[in-house]
């Protein structure tokens, strides 16, 4: 069945009960009426065809007082019969007039634009006050159904403030401000038409039973060293320069999606995410980081700015970070790479390695003035194999200035690694470039003549 539009489709007794006596009018589903429901338009038509054709309405007092096709008022004490009734009711806002005029209650109608991914089971949920609880909307699926606003001559009022969400697993989430977005003083008894829609989410790859679980799943165990905190403000140094923000993520060494993951998981939370001192419900919290492309970037809220600590290091080139000051901030370049050894080396217990400039500034190698390369932590890129057959190394290719230099071009490296019983003297030139996918491979020959008895 679809909604009905048509008075025609509409049947006194059957979907339709009017009560002049306890002044009601009652919805019943069953015949044409389904929960699709019935525009306010369509009702209002029908009951002025009742009225003018049913020769025991006429005795009663008319219902309704139509304002436009979106808006009208319930007058001389009528109302609808009880909540499920006021439920079908779909494309028009009420107000709930008394028999003196006196406004009893107001209720809008909030209609959604745009699709669901899946209309059966996705279901939106509302704020209507500042830290309120969530409030799910009557069916799921695209919405279009009435909200109260004013209740009990205006003890309950809730025209100031209306928030909706629509979040679900694996889904791109969506949002609405309506107040802001549409530029209301207050809210009245009429319909809202707004854009809400979502879309599989092609960044989250793990369900919420293994996100929650945390290190008791296996290869789980980033999100359970993960939090969020809200803060009055504090600086980070990013690049050499100190900015301030406000909201910070640990990401407890996970890779910037399951860093979005955990976070997109927190804010569907019906508790407190903030791991401060600070109470923040994860549900009606603002979003936090937005992907775009393969870059994750931290968005602005109106607590300030979100920061990622403790992110894997690879993905520095791919964080954009938002401060409190609303402006982008991200590091300098991080060029990253691995050594790779061969089993010569990794067999070889005492086996060590080490990375110079081939000539940084006039400080060559092969010559006492050699420097050896530094890592994006300022540690020299050296040390032992220790049987591993890679070391993953940085670089700050944008500010690394040893030597003489010249920031952001590519580092010419000679790299030396040699063992004693396995692993002959082996070394090997390149360039560091600006990418993330750099290789210094030794490839060390057997050492057939190392004697030390």
């Amino acid at each position: 069945m679809t909604k009905i539009v048509d008075p025609s489709d509409l049947g006194q007794g059957t979907e339709v009960i009017f009560d002049p006596t306890g002044k009601t009018i009652r919805l019943i589903t069953g015949g044409t009426l389904s929960d699709d429901g019935v525009t306010l338009q369509c009702l209002y038509s029908f009951t002025k065809e009742e009225w003018k054709d049913d020769t025991d309405l006429i005795k009663f007092s008319f219902p309704f007082e139509g304002i436009t096709a979106e808006q009208f008022e319930l007058i001389n004490g009528w109302d609808f019969y009880g909540q499920y009734s006021r439920q079908l009711i779909r494309d028009g806002g009420w107000a709930l007039k008394n028999t003196t005029g006196g406004t009893v209650e107001e209720y809008m109608n909030l209609t959604t634009l745009g699709s669901f991914n899946d209309s059966l089971n996705d279901r939106a949920y509302y704020q209507q006050v500042l830290d309120g609880a969530a409030i799910d909307t009557v069916y799921p699926g695209e919405v279009n159904q009435a909200i109260l606003i004013y209740a009990n001559y205006g003890a309950e009022n809730y025209k100031s403030y209306f928030k909706i969400y629509l979040r679900e697993q694996g889904k791109i989430y969506d949002f609405y401000d309506l107040i802001t977005e549409q530029n209301l003083t207050v809210l009245t008894y009429k319909k809202y038409a707004l854009p809400l829609s979502n879309s599989e989410d092609l960044k989250i790859t793990h369900e919420d039973w293994q996100i929650a679980s945390g290190s008791t799943v296996p290869n789980m165990e980033p999100y359970n060293g993960m939090s969020i905190t809200w803060t009055t403000g504090d600086t980070r140094d990013i690049g050499g320069t100190g900015y301030t923000f406000s909201i910070f993520i640990d990401g407890s060494g996970g890779t910037a999606e399951q860093i979005y993951e955990f976070v997109q998981w927190s804010l569907r939370q019906d508790i407190d995410i903030d791991a401060g001192t600070g109470s923040v419900t994860g549900q009606t919290a603002e979003e936090l980081l937005q992907f775009i492309g393969d870059t994750l970037k931290t968005l602005y809220t109106t607590d300030g700015g979100v920061y990622i600590d403790n992110f894997l290091e690879a993905d520095t080139n791919r964080l954009q970070f938002t401060d409190d000051t609303n402006t982008i901030r991200t590091f300098p370049y991080v060029a990253t790479g691995n050594l790779l050894f061969n089993d010569n080396l990794v067999n070889d217990a005492v086996a060590r390695y080490w990375v110079f400039f081939t000539n940084a500034g006039g400080n060559a190698w092969n010559t006492p003035d050699a420097i050896l390369i530094q890592d994006n932590d300022d540690n020299n890129i050296m040390g032992y194999v220790s049987g591993r057959t890679s070391v993953s190394f940085s670089f700050d290719y944008d500010n690394n200035s040893q030597g003489g230099r010249t920031p952001g071009t590519e580092a010419a490296y000679t790299a030396i690694a040699i063992g004693l019983s396995t692993g002959q003297y082996v070394s090997t030139t390149g360039s560091i470039t600006r990418t993330t996918a750099n290789v210094i491979n030794f490839v060390a020959a057997l050492e057939r003549n190392y004697s030390n008895p």
